[in-house]
C-alpha cells in the first residue's frame, strides 16, 4: 500500500474513531440553527442582553408576563408536540375564567398532605416493582408518554394514533360517570378528557418519569451516595441537586400583556415573547458549578441559591410543586431498598438515552468494570446515530408545526 493511501486510510479511521466526540455537538449546533431559521428571531432571552440575570425573577413574576400561547409563533410548536387537546392544557390556557376553573380542579386533585403523598407514592411504587400492572392501562399510558417524550427529545416523530386511545378511554370513563376528576359545565366530556390527558397523563407522567430517570441515573453514576439514603433529608438533597443540574424545564415562554420596565430603564413592550432559560439562571448563582454535590445543600440555603425547579410562585408555578418532591423521595427510597444502581451512560439535561442503568437485587453480583466500560462505549456510539435522528426528526417537526399552525389557527378561528 502506497504512502498517500496509508495516510488517507489513517485519517478516515481517525475521523471515524472520534465521531462520538465531535459529531453529536456539531449536530446539536446545526439543529439550533435550523430551529432559529424556521422559527425566526422571535423572543427575548432571559437572562440575556436586554434582561440581566439579576432581573430574571422580577420579570418572571411581573403581572404583565401572563400571556401563555396567543401571539407567539413558538406556541405552534408546543401545541403540535402536546396534541391532542393542547388548548385544554393548563399551562397553555390564557388568563381568565376558563383558566381559573381548570386550575381550581387541578389544585383540588393535588391538595394532598405530605404524609398521604408519601404513602400513595410508596404504595404505587411497590405495586409496580412487586406486582404486574394491569396490562391494558399500562400499555395506553406508556405508549402515550413514550410518544410525547420521543417527540420532545426529537428522537422520534409525533404519532397521534398512539395518544388517541388514552383520550378515548378517559372520555368513556367520564361519560360513564366513573371518572373521579371532571371539569364542571360548560366544559364538555371531550374537553375534560383532553384536560386530564394533558395535565395528568402527559405532563405529570412524562415529567415525573423524566425526573425519576434523572435522580436514578445520578445515583447510578455516584454509587457511593446510595448508602445511607434511608434518611429523608439526604434523599431530598439528592433530588434538589439533581434538579439543579438537570432542570426539567429548558425554556418557558411568556407573552407580555403590558409593558414591563426594568430598573435599568429597559422597556419590554406589550406583545414581547420572553424566553426564560431555567438552566442559565440556575447556573448563575452561588451553586453555579456542574459538580453533583448534594451536600452543598447542608450549608447553602435554598432561598439564597438561584434555584427554581418548579418555576416562580408568582407566575403559575408547577401545581405539583408540593407533592412531586415527596413522591419522588418515596419512589427513590423503594427502588433503593430493592436494587443497587450502576451506570456509565452520559448524563445530560435532555437525556435522550432515557437514562440506562443496571438494577441489581441484593445477593447478586453487579456489573463489573468491563460491562460498565462496554455500556459507556455503546452509549457514546449510540449518541452518534441518535443525534442524526434528532436532526432529521426535529427539523421535520419544526417545519410541520409551522405549516399546521395549530395555536395560531385556534385563536384566529375559535377564539373571537
Amino acid at each position: 500500500m502506497s504512502g498517500p493511501v496509508v495516510v488517507i486510510a489513517l485519517v478516515v479511521l481517525g475521523v471515524g474513531w472520534t465521531l462520538p466526540r465531535w459529531l453529536p455537538p456539531a449536530v446539536v449546533r446545526l439543529r439550533q440553527w435550523v430551529f432559529a431559521r424556521v422559527n425566526g428571531g422571535e423572543g427575548i432571552p432571559v437572562p440575556g442582553p436586554l434582561v440581566g440575570v439579576e432581573h430574571f425573577e422580577r420579570v418572571y413574576a411581573d403581572p404583565a408576563a401572563d400571556g401563555r400561547s396567543r401571539g407567539a409563533g413558538l406556541s405552534d410548536l408546543f401545541w403540535y408536540w402536546l396534541s391532542p387537546g393542547p388548548h385544554m392544557h393548563q399551562e397553555h390556557l390564557e388568563p381568565g375564567e376558563r383558566y381559573r376553573t381548570v386550575a381550581g380542579v387541578t389544585r383540588r386533585v393535588l391538595a394532598v398532605r405530605h404524609q398521604r403523598s408519601d404513602a400513595l407514592a410508596t404504595s404505587a411504587t411497590r405495586r409496580v416493582l412487586d406486582e404486574a400492572c394491569p396490562p391494558g392501562a399500562r400499555a395506553m399510558i406508556v405508549a402515550n408518554a413514550a410518544d410525547v417524550a420521543a417527540a420532545l427529545k426529537c428522537t422520534g416523530l409525533r404519532h397521534l394514533r398512539r395518544r388517541d386511545p388514552l383520550t378515548g378511554y378517559l372520555r368513556g370513563r367520564i361519560e360513564a360517570g366513573t371518572c373521579p376528576v371532571t371539569l364542571p359545565p360548560p366544559f364538555t366530556a371531550q374537553e375534560t378528557a383532553w384536560y386530564l390527558h394533558g395535565a395528568f397523563f402527559t405532563t405529570a407522567v412524562v415529567q415525573m418519569s423524566e425526573a425519576m430517570a434523572h435522580v436514578l441515573l445520578a445515583l447510578a453514576t455516584h454509587p457511593e451516595l446510595q448508602r445511607g439514603l434511608d434518611d429523608d433529608d439526604a434523599l431530598d438533597r439528592v433530588i434538589d441537586e439533581t434538579l439543579r443540574l438537570h432542570p426539567l424545564f429548558g425554556i418557558a415562554h411568556r407573552i407580555t400583556s403590558a409593558p414591563i420596565v426594568l430598573p435599568t430603564g429597559v422597556a419590554l413592550p406589550t406583545g414581547s415573547v420572553l424566553l426564560f432559560n431555567y438552566l442559565a439562571f440556575q447556573r448563575s448563582g452561588p451553586a453555579a458549578d456542574d459538580r453533583f454535590d448534594p451536600d452543598r445543600w447542608l450549608t447553602l440555603p435554598r432561598r439564597d441559591a438561584r434555584f427554581i425547579p418548579f418555576g416562580v410562585t408568582a407566575n403559575r408555578a408547577c401545581p405539583a410543586r408540593g407533592v412531586a418532591p415527596v413522591m419522588m423521595r418515596a419512589a427513590t427510597r423503594e427502588v433503593l431498598r430493592r436494587y443497587a444502581l450502576a451506570s456509565s451512560a452520559a448524563h445530560s439535561r435532555s437525556l435522550p438515552s432515557r437514562g440506562p442503568a443496571y438494577l441489581t437485587p441484593p445477593g447478586v453480583t453487579g456489573p463489573g468494570w468491563a460491562r460498565l466500560a462496554a455500556m459507556r462505549c455503546g452509549d457514546r456510539w449510540a449518541d452518534v446515530g441518535r443525534s442524526v435522528r434528532q436532526l432529521v426528526f426535529g427539523t421535520w417537526m419544526v417545519v410541520d408545526a409551522r405549516r399546521q399552525r395549530l395555536c395560531t389557527h385556534y385563536y384566529e378561528e375559535v377564539v373571537r
